[in-house]
């Protein structure tokens, strides 16, 4: 029977920005309507969705041997897996998320420590327990399905602990952030039989591999354009690059090429004074990947 990786693609907010990382790793990933087994076009994978917040467990038991979830859900499930990559969805999110304590803003609460025996919601209920329990803080953590905000000011609970990554929906709800707990980014967890198995883990090692170099080639640009020998100088001077321009006669001619890899950012500001010096024929392409 022919060996297969099984990989999970996180269900939610996750699915999506993962299917276009894969996508720009070289995998194009099918989803289809109401199917937790998406088509992939590699044969030595099989795709499953679930739930990034159950992702850990089903790594962990060997029911998947590969999977993305956060560090968050690895951390509330004590999950024993093997943390391959970190995997930061730069162009979903430009900051990591934040698991914080939450109360009223018109409350008493100014520290943890105000929270002695009062009631928290939250749906990363095992990891808030540990951290008050080290803490010394004795208090009801009471598992949240969703709309955590609302317990509060519902009076179901005294604070929360939330996930955010600006804080701005907690603020649009009339609270305040009063400690922040733990900071989370997507990673490439894989199950340890399978990362002891020489096919399987050079299989990961593959995906890790093309899934860091997509995320790398974020926001790079490949610039080119031609110069006049007389300006070469002049014009690889302003260049940026990861490690020098390439630069390549042009046939015949006092002309050269020259090519450099640079953060789309600084295009704006590059182009004309490019242009000043001589460049022409300036050429800006995104890349999928850097290796």
């Amino acid at each position: 029977m022919k060996q297969q990786l099984k990989l999970g693609i996180p269900k939610g907010s996750l699915e999506k920005a993962t299917i276009e990382l894969f996508e720009r790793a070289g995998w194009k990933i099918d989803v289809h309507h109401r199917s937790y087994f998406p088509d992939i076009d590699d044969p030595d994978i099989q795709c499953n969705i679930c739930r990034a917040q159950e992702m850990s467990r089903y790594v962990e038991s060997g029911t998947l041997d590969v999977g993305i979830t956060g560090m968050d859900w690895i951390s509330e499930n004590d999950s024993d897996v093997v943390e391959v990559a970190d995997l930061i969805y730069s162009k979903v999110s430009k900051r990591p998320a934040r698991w914080v304590l939450a109360v009223p803003a018109d409350s008493p609460y100014k520290r943890v420590e105000d929270l002695q025996g009062k009631k928290i919601a939250t749906e990363l209920v095992n990891f808030s327990k540990r951290y008050f329990k080290e803490r010394g803080i004795d208090v009801q953590i009471m598992f949240s399905w969703g709309a955590t905000e609302a317990k509060v000011v519902s009076g179901l609970a005294d604070a929360i602990v939330e996930v955010t990554e600006t804080g701005s929906t907690i603020r649009a709800h009339g609270l305040v952030i009063i400690e922040e707990l733990m900071q989370s980014n997507p990673k490439l967890i894989a199950n340890k039989e399978a990362w002891n198995d020489d096919w399987k883990r050079a299989k990961i090692e593959q995906v890790a591999m093309l899934l860091k170099g997509a995320l790398r080639a974020d926001r790079l640009v490949c610039l080119k354009m031609n110069c006049p020998e007389e300006a070469l100088q002049s014009i690889v001077k302003l260049l940026p690059s990861l490690h020098a321009p390439t630069v390549s006669p042009l046939f015949n001619q006092n002309w050269f090429s020259v090519e450099t890899v640079i953060d789309e950012r600084e295009v704006r500001e590059l182009v004309p004074k490019l242009k000043a010096e001589g460049a022409q024929g300036i050429i800006e392409f995104s890349l999928n990947k850097v290796l």
